[in-house]
């Protein structure tokens, strides 16, 4: 496939804000690759290069050499440019990839020379999140979408099942499943502002639900198989190496076989959370972990139970997931969860949480099978203010006492129908001296460009923002705005594709 068949099809998904034409354009290119062009296909139309670095910086991408004349390169050539990129190492080491770069981007055309800069910056995340390509992938497959999401949520990545889907149809779909030992994409929650509308979603005409403590930690899912165990994050990054409790505690268990959904999280002695920003440091650390181990203990909570010593649990009801696990782990490792009907004693327990320093409640359906990686009526998150995960999209420069440091962020709500972003205000309130100089380190990483005031980085830190209220404002595309906006902490433990949406915030805003 030519590289320039697949920038055509990246213009096209960019010129639309019609989602079936974005699907459209994203499967018809996907048709067109070859067998063993699929997973490289699939992932620069997502806008995401194979190789997780390439040495490759911003600046070095304005030094290229000028465009060639006439369209030559393909896919599988490019992809093997940046791999060799990806593999250079040692003395001489900068020189060498500098030469890889300059080949591969004079034997580029103008448009092609764009596309591939975007590529490597990041920038071009926006025009195609991995939901547009999944959809486009069963259309260009001709199978059913559920049968693509159901490959990707047990496959974890978007990528094989792209390349079954293409090259053998729903039999090669199918022989994705649920592997203790491989991370699955985790169950979502969406949000409700009271306790009495998280109720009626998750649990319509009254029915009974789960109402589960929402713990200020971070999410992890733990397997164990052959006596060994590994602990990944939600973004399903390994862990284990940094959280030797939660791996310990799991490994004591007397199961052969498990895979469990909960969160580790830092307390104080008397049972409180401790700031998230703790926790997360803690969790992200490779450094000494041991000694960070005494500092910053974690305490391990589990909420759901995907498989037991051979038998999967992801298709059954939440009452016998929940029972399941009750029933295998000690009441210690379960999360605080009370099954009720009764919005009086749904909103007791909220309070009651809330009260002991955590975030909130989830609320559960007892009948929803485990639909990872999606975000619908069967878990419904309340907390006791209003927030939202945002999307930084560039970052002011500060002034006086701030001068040299990044710091008014720019705040975008994820757009589904589009697969860009939407801005919805600025703020520098909540910031500490200490967040200021992080994040001036962290989005010059993500600069793509800048003018005299303003860095414009690629649309990857999450950022929780509290505020008071949503307002009508005709400064920004979504016509709206946040009052009051202010950051509560950075989330590294959520990735762009998880943010809220502006679907979401323009609900919040009309109540």
């Amino acid at each position: 496939m030519l590289l320039a068949d697949l920038v055509e099809a990246w213009r096209a998904v960019g010129a639309t804000r019609s989602r079936n034409a974005k699907v459209a354009a994203l499967a018809a290119a996907l048709r067109t690759a070859e067998p063993d062009e699929v997973e490289t296909t699939t992932s620069y139309l997502s806008g995401v290069l194979r190789q997780r670095r390439t040495g490759l910086r911003w600046r070095s991408l304005r030094q290229m050499p000028g465009p060639a004349s006439s369209t030559s390169l393909t896919v599988a050539e490019v992809d093997a440019a940046f791999e060799e990129m990806s593999r250079v190492a040692g003395a001489g080491a900068q020189g060498r990839r500098t030469a890889l770069a300059e080949d591969l981007f004079g034997r580029a055309t103008a448009d092609e020379q764009h596309y591939l800069r975007g590529l490597v910056a990041g920038e071009l995340r926006q025009g195609a999140l991995d939901g547009l390509v999944l959809e486009a992938v069963a259309v260009a497959a001709q199978v059913p979408s559920a049968a693509v999401r159901r490959a990707a949520m047990f496959a974890g990545s978007t990528l094989p099942v792209a390349a079954a889907a293409l090259t053998g149809g729903v039999p090669a779909l199918e022989e994705f499943g649920l592997q203790p030992g491989r991370p699955v994409r985790p169950m979502l929650a969406s949000s409700a502002t009271t306790v009495s509308e998280a109720m009626e979603k998750a649990g319509p005409g009254g029915a009974a639900v789960a109402v589960d403590s929402k713990l200020d930690g971070i999410r992890v899912q733990v397997h164990k198989r052959d006596g060994q165990v590994r602990v990944f994050t939600r973004s399903l990054e390994d862990i284990t190496d940094r959280v030797p409790e939660v791996a310990e505690a799991v490994e004591a268990l007397p199961v052969g076989t498990l895979v469990l959904d909960g969160e580790a999280i830092a307390l104080t002695a008397d049972g409180r959370a401790r700031p998230f920003q703790e926790t997360g440091a803690r969790t992200a650390s490779r450094l000494d972990v041991e000694t960070l181990r005494a500092q910053v203990p974690l305490t391990s909570y589990f909420f759901d139970l995907l498989h037991v010593d051979g038998e999967d649990l992801v298709d059954s009801p939440g009452h016998e997931r929940f029972d399941r696990l009750a029933a295998v782990l000690p009441p210690e490792l379960v999360v605080p969860r009370t099954v009720t009907a009764d919005l009086a004693e749904a909103e007791r327990l909220f309070a009651d949480v809330v009260s002991a320093g955590h975030e909130g409640v989830v609320v559960k359906s007892l009948d929803v099978p485990y639909e990872a990686g999606r975000r619908g009526a069967g878990w419904v998150k309340v907390k006791p203010r209003h927030t939202l995960d945002l999307v930084v999209l560039a970052v002011e420069w500060g002034s006086g006492r701030r001068q040299g440091w990044l710091s008014n962020i720019h705040l975008g709500a994820r757009n589904p129908s589009t697969g860009g972003f939407v801005m919805l205000g600025k703020t520098f309130k909540g910031m500490t001296d200490e967040i200021l100089t992080w994040q001036t380190e962290r989005f010059l990483e993500l600069e793509t460009r800048r003018d005299a005031h303003t860095v414009y980085v690629r649309p990857e830190q999450v950022v929780e923002i509290a505020f008071d209220g949503i307002q009508t404002s005709s400064r920004y595309p979504a016509g709206m705005a946040l009052r009051f906006a202010r950051v509560l902490r950075y989330r590294d433990d959520k990735t762009a594709d998880e943010a809220d949406t502006v679907d979401m915030v323009r609900a919040l805003h009309d109540r």
